[in-house]
């Protein structure tokens, strides 16, 4: 047993419902990406550490990251999911009412930056953020997400090793370039405080000190 199963035997409380989410996705034909389960549970974890209350996803799939997300949050808590695919939000939300969760929920379909430009210009502001869709989007994800934030906010975003291929400088994809940039900037940018958690395929977590 590795270091990472004996966690996921010890501390990760994956209920039938999730696992059904899972298994649902998956026999859908849909890309088997989402969260597992342990980051799941540091996601939800955080947020109730963080007393958070709005929370945005970038990338829905079929709902699985949503719930763990929504489970987090205060009954008067809401979460807006951002997914590219009408089909997919519509999985994810018949997921999340499975969860009887879908009074938490509101899906926004299309290219998420096209999204995250009307939530700016709305004036919207949220207390935790989760970026995993697709990768080479990811420094601008960060950028709107910055931009949105309430001060104190979490941003995490998961795949922050892309499998190792960060760490393989001869790798020069676009995923590659996006990830590394994603990295050095939440690392060295003046308003976050963060570090990357090796676990999984590596989930970066930052704290917004502020947007001012």
């Amino acid at each position: 047993m590795n270091a990472e199963e004996y966690v996921q035997q010890l501390f990760v409380h994956e209920d039938e419902t999730l696992a059904a989410v899972r298994r649902d996705i998956v026999e859908r034909g849909m890309p088997p990406i989402f969260v597992p389960p342990h980051i799941g549970q540091l996601l939800s974890l955080l947020i109730k550490m963080n007393h958070s209350r709005e929370a945005l996803e970038i990338g829905a799939l079929g709902g699985y990251s949503g719930i763990w997300l929504a489970r987090g949050l205060p009954l008067d808590g809401h979460l807006t999911s951002l997914e590219l695919n009408p089909e997919y939000a519509n999985v994810a939300m018949n997921n999340l009412q499975r969860a009887n969760l879908g009074d938490k929920v509101q899906y926004l379909t299309g290219p998420a930056l096209e999204s995250l430009k009307h939530l700016e210009q709305e004036q919207k502001r949220y207390d935790f953020f989760l970026i995993d869709a697709d990768k080479e989007n990811y420094p601008a994800y960060l950028t709107y997400a910055i931009a949105l934030a309430n001060p104190g906010a979490i941003i995490a975003a998961d795949n922050a090793l892309l499998h190792g291929r960060v760490t393989n400088h001869e790798d020069l994809s676009a995923s590659a370039l996006a990830m590394r940039k994603f990295n050095e900037t939440m690392a060295h940018h003046p308003l976050l405080t963060a570090m990357l958690i090796t676990m999984g395929d590596g989930l970066a977590v930052a704290r917004v000190n502020s947007n001012s």
